[in-house]
């Protein structure tokens, strides 16, 4: 039975407002909830892909996603940071990762019309113009940085996943429009030197997570499966051969298989988190591929996901939150703040600390949405649920988060989650981000360097 959201305050749903391009002249329009209906989630009622009393909540959905790329951006065209994308709806601290996902996030609001071609090529082109501006170490970018004046945000590390979330982005983006964008994308992808974070670590090379500037010194290590799979890619695919990863750090970081229940068998990351399982795969289409050891990263993240659905379905009787329309942990806000640490097992992380028991009543509709290709059945059921409650959706869709336990909901947005949702929803209907991600040499020699190949995936 769906699980339903009670006792909690009934946001407004605000209007998508015009933006101001970043060619600076004019506005920007982005279409109304009430324009009609897109020809490519047609064209999936009529291949199947979705009922058609899905249609119109499925694309609510990802246009107030798309929304919050175009409205949550540095306006200031005086700012070096004029472009980049904030952190949270709101907010005044942008995040390079939300950067990345929102320039991978244009070639999907053109193709459904809700931002022009014009205005989509001028806000990556001056996205990508300024970001080759701002300060990096070895071409690596802060984790966070200030929307006035560009300059890192206080206690932010240099981050090697979220430098290579933009990376791959500004890529998808350059495949798409060419010219000056690609051009800006391929010097940001070239400025990278990925063996800069790479360290020996139990006998293995593998990439360091981030470099602390306050104490001079390199933090964690990527040791164990999780989103990560996208820095080796990009890393073998690096076009200056000085700057180049190989199949060495691919072999470095554990595999650890297991099942939860009946299902199959697959490699776990270390909290379970879903957005672990989906993140690599929102630019980088797996399907159909399997590397040199017969691992088929596409049919693993059907199993994660699948774990994930049974898990909540099988603890439904423990947490209210959970149910066959409410399912999916995943890093989100909770009511204690934000929490990293969700997720099901099998995973590595074995710790059950009180804070954690707590989140674990959690839900965020990320979790559901972003394995809509690998569980749509399950994904779908998700959706229905979330769009009958109104006291989740927003300006920008679906709120982060919610906890029917502690009787709370979010009223924040955070851009990772709303692009994940975005780009895995769109890949479900017809893989936008996975067919541009075939044109960009880069990925693709990365892949071919690691020896992927076409199998029974």
């Amino acid at each position: 039975m769906a699980k339903k959201i009670s006792k909690v305050v009934l946001l407004a749903l605000g209007s998508l407002l015009s933006v101001v391009s970043c060619g600076g002249a004019g506005a920007s329009s982005i279409a109304s909830s009430s324009s009609p209906l897109s020809s490519v989630t047609s064209s999936a009622v009529s291949s199947g892909l979705l009922a058609s009393s899905d249609e119109t909540l499925y694309l609510a959905e990802m246009q107030k996603s798309f929304a919050f790329f175009i409205d949550s951006v540095s306006k200031d065209t005086t700012s070096p940071a004029y472009g980049l994308v904030a952190d949270r709806a709101r907010g005044n601290i942008a995040s390079t990762a939300s950067t990345g996902f929102g320039l991978a996030a244009l070639p999907i609001g053109i193709k459904h019309g809700w931002i022009s071609q014009s205005d989509a090529e001028a806000r990556a082109k001056i996205t990508l113009q300024n970001l080759l501006k701002l300060p990096t170490l070895k071409g690596f970018y802060w984790h966070f940085i200030m929307m006035d004046d560009g300059t890192r945000s206080s206690g932010s590390e240099v981050s090697t996943i979220d430098t290579a979330i933009l990376v791959v982005g500004a890529l998808i983006a350059g495949a798409y429009f060419g010219g000056e964008v690609e051009t800006a994308a391929q010097t940001l992808y070239a400025n990278v030197d990925w063996t800069a974070f790479l360290a020996s670590h139990n006998g293995q090379s593998q990439f360091r997570m981030a470099y602390n500037v306050d104490t001079s010194s390199f933090e964690g290590y990527w040791d164990y499966y999780a989103e990560q799979l996208m820095l080796y890619i990009l890393g073998a695919g690096a076009p200056n051969e000085a700057h180049r990863t190989s199949l060495t750090e691919y072999n470095g970081f554990t595999k650890n298989s297991g099942s939860y229940g009946k299902g199959n068998s697959f490699i776990y990351s270390w909290f379970g988190s879903l957005f672990t399982y989906q993140f690599s795969h929102a630019f980088i289409d797996f399907r159909g591929l399997v590397d040199k050891y017969g691992v088929s990263w596409y049919q693993n993240s059907i199993g994660a996901s699948e774990a994930a659905y049974q898990w909540c379905i099988d603890k439904k009787g423990d947490y209210e939150t959970y149910g066959e329309g409410s399912w999916g942990l995943t890093a989100c806000d909770t009511k204690w703040g934000y929490n990293g640490y969700l997720g099901n097992q099998p995973r590595g992380w074995t710790s059950d600390t009180s804070y954690e028991a707590n989140a674990a009543c959690t839900i965020a509709p990320a979790g559901a949405l972003g394995s809509m290709p690998f569980t749509p059945k399950y994904s779908l059921q998700a959706l229905r649920n979330y769009a009958n409650e109104p006291t989740l959706q927003g300006k920008y869709g679906y709120y982060d988060a919610y906890d029917l336990v502690h009787n709370w909901t979010a009223t924040s947005y955070i851009g990772i989650d709303k692009g994940i949702t975005l780009l895995m929803m769109d890949n479900y209907l017809d893989g936008t981000i996975w067919g541009l991600s075939k044109k960009v040499a880069g990925i693709q020699d990365g892949l071919s360097r690691l020896g992927f190949t076409e199998g029974n995936a």
